[in-house]
């Protein structure tokens, strides 16, 4: 989910494997196939990588997660639509041994990853057209289906284990009173009907392959998402709350983020619906003072209702409203985030 400061930045948007194997049809970039005798440890060592394809590895959140798993040299195969744009990306150079792979190649890379992370779909904040609203729902539950198919259509011993599919905190729906955690209702706007078709898609996944849904807030980093656009609209002093500031802002960092959908794929605890969200969400109008203060700019100039309804239509919704969503589950499991709130996470950012 995205969020933005500024009506004209708006219009724009374990099971393990023995050993990670590359499909036939695909070749790694950027290095050469060898093959070697492996010793019991070097071999162990092997048996605790995981292979993972991720779809959405393009964006904002699917970008910090290619590195993180690389980081642990976890195999990494990149489900796209357009592999110039991920070979951009995701040069051979500066990620030897990655595969990118275009649709007509993804099944091949499901079968014999260990585990698929699903972040795809077309980013919400724009204004809302019939046609919009249409791609928002199909762009999300198409690649959704897919994937659920090659999952389940896979050999048993070329079958992922782990599903970890994105959803967002519009399952809620919205409300200035309302406190929501995994077990609340869906709502029953728009958004909320998306997000229902989303995951039901998901769960459609083989009884045996585990499935967490990650709900996703408002993620915040300054390489991306709704940050790095409310950014430059405060250095240039015309940052503040959108409508009456009241709405509630569910956030959270994006390392926060990629952490949880990491310790998702590794451990089996994480299962069925997970609140990607910080403990402490705060109203719009506390985020823009915090933004404000962090980077020392005023933020007391609000964008009014009536603009952003000019501008979005039916889409202003997303940024005139908003949830109360608290991370009940993950701190069942025992996560830790790294930031609790906004002002720290705000402070690191910008450092």
């Amino acid at each position: 989910m995205e969020l933005l400061c500024s009506p004209k930045s708006l219009s724009s948007s374990f099971a393990l494997s023995s050993a990670p194997s590359v499909p036939p049809s695909l070749s790694i970039r950027g290095t050469r196939r060898s093959f070697m005798v492996l010793c019991s440890s070097e071999k162990s060592q092997k048996e605790d990588k995981m292979t993972v394809s991720v779809t959405g590895a393009t964006g904002f959140i699917g970008k910090r997660l290619v590195q993180r798993l690389r980081s642990d040299n976890h195999s990494v195969r990149v489900l796209t639509r357009s592999k110039s744009k991920a070979e951009l990306i995701f040069p051979a150079k500066d990620f030897p041994g990655i595969v990118i792979a275009e649709e007509r190649e993804w099944r091949d890379c499901i079968q014999g990853s260990t585990a698929v992370v699903n972040l795809a779909g077309l980013p919400i904040s724009t204004r809302w057209s019939p046609e919009i609203k249409k791609e928002i729902k199909d762009s999300r539950v198409r690649v959704t289906s897919k994937v659920v198919e090659l999952i389940n259509n896979s050999p048993v011993d070329a079958r992922p284990t782990v599903l970890v599919s994105a959803t967002a905190v519009g399952y809620y729906g919205t409300s200035e009173t309302g406190v929501f955690d995994e077990k609340s209702p869906s709502g029953n706007d728009y958004l909320s009907e998306v997000c229902r078709e989303w995951e039901g898609t998901a769960l459609k996944a083989n009884k045996d392959v585990r499935v967490a849904l990650i709900r996703i807030g408002v993620v915040l980093g300054k390489d991306g998402g709704a940050l790095a656009m409310m950014i430059p609209f405060f250095q240039m002093f015309a940052g503040g709350p959108l409508g009456t500031g009241q709405q509630w802002f569910s956030w959270i960092h994006v390392d926060d983020l990629v952490n949880l959908i990491y310790e998702a794929l590794t451990k089996p605890s994480y299962q069925g619906v997970i609140n990607g969200t910080a403990p402490n969400p705060v109203r719009l109008g506390e985020m823009c003072q915090q933004l404000g203060s962090v980077l020392g700019r005023p933020s007391w100039l609000p964008v009014p209702d009536f603009a952003l309804k000019a501008l979005l239509g039916e889409g202003a919704t997303v940024v005139l409203e908003g949830q109360k969503v608290l991370p009940v589950r993950a701190k069942e499991l025992g996560f830790e985030f790294k930031y609790k709130y906004v002002k720290d996470a705000l402070k690191a950012i910008m450092q």
